[in-house]
């Protein structure tokens, strides 16, 4: 078979020298000595200290640096509240901190999606593995040598990530009709080393807490746990490649959009294959139009998709935004969406999805008293706000939407109200609602910018009835059936037992209640007898007595 012209040459020498000797396979490559956590934590401490001391320095005025330091110390030591002093004590950067820390408290899934979106924008300062070092990495993985399972690989990252870079490459022997490929692949070593960082970040959340009354407020461990969830989840290559093939279930036969195939076989703990295929960034405008793709209908699409994703099957990207949106430009899917990057997904329980989409139907409906009956059976007010006060907040959120042209409205920003007119009320609804909305919201921006003159309100409105219609009728119906046949399966066959014993039950009590019966019978003729007993021995006595007297 003939070898394209950037199959590497050393790849092709050392197949060559296998075949003639029998295969040995090379050790993993060997990481580099992890730093002792403790001896970490005091580097740590020590840089803290340093820049610390050098921005409070830089900060202070140029002429008066010591008298500025001295009083900043003895207006943090002399405030009984450390919060309060630090906002005497720099009015400039006081407040801005504290509304950060304000709304961190309120809404801590901003910070979620801050983290992930720092991490993509310096994802491509990363500098990837040399080839020689994804040779070892991706041999060691697979077991084999690359020789014996690509016809060419190139060793040189297509894309490269955040601890994380994507190679193509194509299989000598095609699996599931599946030639080219794409193969992503992990860093250990800086997997390892975030890890590391990680559990620092935790370790001082924890200390945090106990020295600070602010930082136990804001739950900073909490948070940090998060976070440190979240970003190894990134790196979880079966987990991921769980996800793609979920969604592609999910999405099976659907032509507005391609998800790529998972290559099981070649799936470890540090890559994930998939089906390659060629693709546009939805961004890329200019490159779209030379393919011939209808702006209009992939603008629609996206609404539609991302609505079916996240409100009807529950599953969907708790990170989307443009970058992992890209459209086919193969013959056979040309304008298809193609979803990236199935690492971070979220979902909805069933409760929480039927709580949005029919809340968002009343919301178009403008029927604010049913969903402020909503808001109350799903627990995101407190039992004692009034029907009336919330459906006031709700009209007086939302009525402004309804008042400008149907192209000029936002569904993105009816659903945040939607969710968030609870927190007048000390109330709150889950982030994983939270993230839906986010998600729909960023596709509606996409899609927008797509085509200017897309209608994404009635879009989204006519998809989110159409689930809604689906919940109700025999659809719904035969669904809410199908989840309940696995207990009626087991029901079933105990109904002639539970007949058995039911009627045993009613036959015992049955029996049980005539001895009862019995019982108060016989203790009412035993209470008679004792009396009448008693009657017959006065009346016998007073006789007696009575008799002798007339014998005297």
């Amino acid at each position: 078979m003939s070898r394209p012209a950037w199959f590497p040459a050393n790849l092709s020498a050392r197949a060559a020298l296998r075949e003639a000797s029998p295969p040995s396979l090379p050790s993993p490559p060997t990481d580099p000595p992890t730093m002792p956590p403790l001896f970490r934590r005091l580097i740590l401490l020590f840089h803290l200290l340093r820049y610390g001391a050098h921005l409070l320095w830089v900060a202070a005025p140029q002429h008066h640096k010591l008298h500025w330091m001295a009083t900043l110390v003895s207006r943090m030591h002399a405030a009984g509240d450390a919060p309060a002093g630090l906002h005497r004590a720099l009015p400039q950067l006081g407040p801005l901190a504290g509304t950060v820390a304000q709304a961190l408290m309120e809404h801590p899934e901003l910070a979620t999606g801050t983290l992930h979106d720092a991490l993509d924008a310096v994802g491509h300062l990363e500098e990837p593995l040399p080839p020689h070092e994804v040779e070892r990495a991706l041999t060691a993985a697979f077991g084999r040598p690359l020789a014996t399972l690509f016809a060419s690989i190139d060793l040189s990252p297509a894309q490269s990530g955040f601890a994380e870079q994507t190679h193509v490459a194509r299989l000598a022997t095609p699996i599931n009709g599946h030639a080219d490929i794409a193969i992503k692949l992990v860093r250990t070593a800086q997997v390892r080393q975030i890890g590391d960082d990680v559990a620092l970040l935790c370790w001082a959340a924890r200390w945090l807490e106990r020295l600070s009354g602010p930082a136990r407020k804001l739950q900073l461990r909490s948070l940090a746990d998060s976070f440190s969830r979240d970003l190894l989840r990134r790196f979880d290559m079966r987990a991921e490649a769980a996800n793609l093939s979920q969604s592609g279930h999910h999405f099976d036969g659907d032509k507005r959009l391609v998800i790529p195939d998972v290559i099981w076989d070649l799936c470890t703990d540090h890559t994930l294959a998939m089906q390659r295929i060629a693709t546009l960034p939805a961004t890329d405008l200019v490159g779209l139009g030379e393919h011939r793709v209808n702006l209009a209908r992939l603008a629609a699409h996206i609404v539609e998709v991302v609505t079916q994703q996240a409100f009807e099957h529950g599953f969907f990207h708790a990170t989307l935004d443009a970058r992992r949106v890209r459209v086919s430009i193969e013959p056979d899917t040309l304008g298809r969406l193609v979803l990236a990057d199935f690492a971070l997904m979220s979902s909805l329980s069933a409760s929480e999805r039927e709580f949005f989409v029919h809340g968002a139907t009343a919301l178009f409906e403008q029927d604010y008293s049913r969903l402020a009956d909503m808001h109350r059976d799903a627990g995101h007010v407190p039992a004692t706000t009034r029907t009336e006060v919330l459906e006031a907040e709700l009209r007086r959120r939302s009525e402004a939407h309804f008042a400008d042209h149907p192209h000029d409205r936002s569904a993105g920003s009816l659903f945040h109200h939607l969710l968030h007119s609870v927190l007048p009320f000390d109330g709150g609804v889950s982030p994983r609602l939270a993230d839906a909305q986010r998600a729909f919201e960023q596709a509606e921006v996409l899609a927008r910018a797509l085509h200017p003159g897309v209608n994404t309100w009635h879009i989204a409105r006519t998809a989110l009835a159409e689930i809604a219609r689906r919940d109700i009728d025999h659809r719904g119906w035969l669904r809410r059936l199908s989840r309940e046949l696995p207990h009626l399966a087991n029901i079933v066959p105990r109904m002639p037992a539970l007949a058995a014993r039911y009627l045993q039950q009613r036959h015992d009590h049955t029996v049980s209640r005539q001895q009862q019966q019995l019982l108060v019978d016989l203790g009412r003729e035993y209470r008679r007898t004792r009396v009448l007993l008693w009657m017959c021995a006065v009346c016998g006595g007073l006789l007696g007595a009575w008799a002798v007297l007339v014998v005297r």
